[in-house]
């Protein structure tokens, strides 16, 4: 088969074509949606209800890492089993994070990192203990500046920080990438054979793949007030704590002008696609979105560890930290990054020796963060 891709700017209606057409001139036409909506018999075909959950379980998680009135053991619960939650609709949704954290299908659970959660929540009760206490190399307590105070274990790490960066990562990009928009997904069984026949899920009205597809849009836009305003791609907005928050972030630094539209673009295209059985074009949005919202993570690594190194840690050593913190949750998520072709842009085992440098905040170097900046800008052409 040749392939040829054709892509018409129409002013007063943007809506993108794509065709796909081979010697027997049979063609099959993906017309993107200026929205991400989607019907069947006059019915949304959409839902991603699941991921919303789990995105405000994560909130909610954050938010009790902040106070000293949770425990490591309610906060396990909250991560593990999906129960403890203030909102009863998290506690009845079924969903949880811990089994979606670290455990995309295209490389199985990761035990290693997966534990590496769950010990920053069973860090917690020792960072309460010391609530109120002066933090020291080798004691959690409270660290002090002119901008702002925050709380650290023994490891001056603020948990708070490093769980969310990390979910970021382990949860969101990885559900995205390595999971949802992967062939183990989407054609897995006969997913592909029963989208091509119109074949629905059970008592739903939604095809498998349409609704896998669906579910990784929801681990980036579940928390938007409206998904399905036409100008999501070039208005993205600074709500949750996870990844849509910082796509908002990255979106609005020079370097990566217009991220958001591609990425929102590569999300319509590629649901039109699975509508149409253009299997080839969905592949491409596959590869877009799998490069695109990896540098999210990437240049973020890259800001706070640029961050640190830049602030007087004696004038600001709180800032420092957080400021840290944040970096050493992005630097974890960059294993679950992916470089279009199925492979991350730091392995596992590369992670483990950036985050082995940084076991220790109070004895870190400037000279080796500054390295370990430079490397992640090299390997994502920054």
């Amino acid at each position: 088969m040749k392939i040829k891709y054709y892509k018409l700017l129409l002013l007063a209606l943007p809506i993108l074509f794509i065709s796909c057409s081979d010697d027997d001139d049979e063609n099959n036409v993906v017309v993107a949606p200026n929205t991400y909506e989607f019907t069947r018999d006059g019915a949304s075909t959409v839902s991603f209800t699941g991921q919303t959950a789990r995105l405000n379980m994560a909130d909610e998680i954050y938010a009790a890492l902040n106070t000293n009135t949770s425990s490591s053991a309610k906060l396990l619960e909250m991560h593990n089993d999906g129960t403890g939650f203030s909102d009863a609709t998290l506690d009845a949704s079924g969903k949880k994070i811990g089994s979606k954290t670290a455990a995309g299908c295209s490389h199985g659970p990761l035990s290693q990192t997966q534990q590496r959660f769950k010990d920053m929540l069973s860090d917690y009760d020792d960072v309460k203990a010391n609530w109120t206490a002066t933090a020291t190399n080798g004691s959690a307590g409270l660290i002090t500046d002119a901008n702002r105070t925050i709380n650290v274990n023994a490891k001056g790490w603020e948990l708070d920080q490093t769980y969310i960066k990390g979910i970021i990562g382990g949860m969101c990009v990885d559900q995205i990438v390595n999971n949802y928009l992967d062939p183990c997904q989407l054609d897995s069984g006969t997913r592909r054979a029963d989208n091509d026949n119109g074949v629905l899920a059970s008592g739903k009205n939604y095809t498998d793949m349409e609704h896998k597809w669906d579910e990784a849009f929801g681990y980036m836009y579940g928390q938007e007030a409206d998904p399905t305003r036409a100008d999501l791609g070039t208005s993205p907005v600074k709500t949750g704590t996870t990844l849509y928050k910082y796509l908002y972030s990255v979106n609005g630094q020079a370097a990566h002008a217009g991220i958001s539209s591609r990425i929102f673009d590569a999300f319509k295209l590629g649901r039109a696609a699975i509508v149409a059985k253009n299997y080839e074009v969905r592949d491409e949005q596959i590869k877009i979105l799998a490069v695109e919202i990896s540098k999210i993570v990437g240049q973020k690594a890259v800001n706070y560890l640029e961050g640190y190194v830049a602030t007087d840690k004696a004038v600001s050593p709180a800032d420092a930290i957080h400021d840290l913190s944040e970096g050493y949750g992005f630097i974890l998520s960059l294993m679950f990054t992916n470089d279009g072709t199925g492979s991350p842009y730091f392995s596992e085992a590369e992670v483990n020796t950036m985050l082995s440098k940084l076991s220790n905040f109070w004895t870190v170097s400037d000279v080796e963060l500054t390295q370990m900046a430079n490397d992640i800008k090299g390997r994502f052409n920054f």
